[in-house]
């Protein structure tokens, strides 16, 4: 009787445990890309238009190898552009202004009553881009307590608001979506504050089709800007910006 070849057994099972491993790995993407084909973008969800320099961010961001200086360079930029584009869905009202040369000039000018909300901490992250474009915006804060995203036990343990928010437009800052609960808990709590849900505007730099379905399917009036929806989201932006991981 022939003696079984222990080697060969070993290499034949290593090789199975990878091809499963390969399977598995195809089948959960294939589940996360369904999600994205599934997810409803409607009027209230809005996305940075793709180009050559946005991808290049993106590509930095997600980078392994990328050094910290780098990182918070990279994703201040990024900040920037989301920011500036959330200004244009700030309401602005049409005025007339008289240049040097004398002549008049029919442009707009931005109405006041706009209040900025981070969710600390990786919120705070997008605070300098947003204060690089309004200088004199009052920003609110709210800390949230969780294990992680999607902890059932998540809780806020500490609100500021500016006195009249629920007459502002709010823009709610928070770089990363994965299940939506921490985006949901701090909707709630404006809520609670008399904010209408139409004042509120989400700016996100990273959201997965998943949470951003949760939050448009719980709270329809939010408006949502993110700079890309993809399955799979940096979820350790915070500790990298702030250089804790």
């Amino acid at each position: 009787m022939k003696e079984p070849d222990l080697i060969s057994d070993m290499k034949e099972s290593q090789a199975m445990q990878k091809n499963d491993q390969k399977t598995l790995s195809k089948t959960d993407s294939g589940i996360k890309m369904l999600d994205l084909a599934n997810l409803k973008i409607n009027q209230k969800i809005k996305v940075l238009k793709c180009n050559n320099q946005i991808k290049e961010l993106h590509t930095v961001l997600r980078d392994s190898e990328t050094s910290h200086s780098d990182f918070k360079f990279y994703s201040d930029r990024l900040i920037r552009l989301l920011v500036e584009e959330g200004l244009n869905e700030l309401p602005y009202s049409p005025t007339t202004v008289i240049t040097p040369s004398g002549c008049e000039y029919d442009g707009v000018k931005y109405i006041s009553g706009v209040c900025g909300v981070s969710i600390m901490r990786s919120g705070e992250a997008m605070e300098k881009g947003l204060r690089e474009c309004c200088r004199s915006i009052r920003i609110g804060k709210i800390l949230i307590q969780s294990g992680d995203e999607d902890s059932k036990k998540s809780s806020v343990i500490y609100a500021k608001f500016p006195k009249d928010v629920n007459t502002r437009k709010i823009l709610l800052m928070y770089p990363i979506i994965t299940s939506g609960t921490t985006i949901n808990l701090a909707i709630k709590v404006l809520k609670e504050h008399s904010v209408p849900e139409s004042n509120i505007l989400i700016l996100c730099l990273f959201s997965t089709p998943s949470g951003l379905q949760t939050i448009s399917t719980l709270y329809p009036n939010v408006h949502i800007l993110t700079s890309e929806i993809h399955p799979y989201v940096p979820t350790d932006f915070g500790q990298r910006y702030f250089g804790t991981e």
